[in-house]
């Protein structure tokens, strides 16, 4: 598992450095905001450990601006105990909110807390597109595509259906269910092409003549 941090102090990070290695954890460290859209892209991050005063920018404003779109777990560690600042913290989204000084097995603790709550999702990976079917939400690498609701669904019973077929009569009726609209073939092809663009990933095969599927194993 991947976890980066960004943190100005130094010592802290040795700190955490050692903590986290010695837990199996993979620890990657930056000591300001800037790039970080480049970390969590090509790094593959699990899990961001975030200090709210950094030398380039608010902590708050980074994880609204630049991270909560990733729907990557993030703990605020902070000097910054007002009451004001951990409710403004929880409320935009972040997981836990730890201030320094703070006990090592504590946070420990509230990390191994968020893997256990994050592995209750169920999450279809098929090369690099991620289905978080719980959130109901669809990643291409570490990147939130944006679909729409009636694609999501398309997309969801092709999922859930992972090596086998789906046929078009089936979808041409759940899509009649969903939106209460008539449809017919063409309809159906416009939208696996939309969400197939969308996508970028020749993830979903054509089956010709009866419908589509999507193979979990590559072949």
């Amino acid at each position: 598992m991947k976890i980066l941090l960004i943190e100005d102090d130094v010592t802290i990070y040795k700190g955490l450095k050692y903590l986290l290695e010695q837990n199996k954890f993979e620890l990657i460290y930056i000591n300001r905001g800037k790039e970080i859209e480049k970390y969590i892209v090509e790094s593959g991050i699990d899990l961001i450990i975030l200090d709210i005063t950094l030398p380039d920018c608010n902590g708050f404003d980074l994880y609204k601006n630049e991270i909560k779109k990733f729907d990557i777990p993030t703990i605020f560690l902070t000097a910054k105990d007002e009451e004001d600042d951990i409710v403004k913290g929880l409320e935009l989204g972040a997981e836990e909110y730890i201030t320094k000084p703070f006990l090592n097995k504590e946070l420990l603790a509230r990390i191994n807390k968020i893997i256990r709550r994050q592995k209750k999702n169920t999450i279809i990976t098929v090369k690099n597109i991620k289905f978080d079917i719980d959130k109901m939400v669809v990643y291409r690498e570490n990147e939130l595509l944006n679909l729409t609701s009636l694609e999501i669904k398309i997309l969801y019973l092709l999922f859930s259906n992972i090596n086998k077929v789906v046929t078009r009569d089936s979808i041409i009726e759940k899509i009649w269910e969903w939106t209460g609209n008539d449809v017919n073939d063409n309809t159906v092809t416009v939208y696996l092409k939309r969400i197939r663009k969308k996508l970028q990933t020749d993830i979903i095969l054509t089956i010709k003549g009866i419908g589509y599927r999507i193979d979990k194993d590559e072949k």
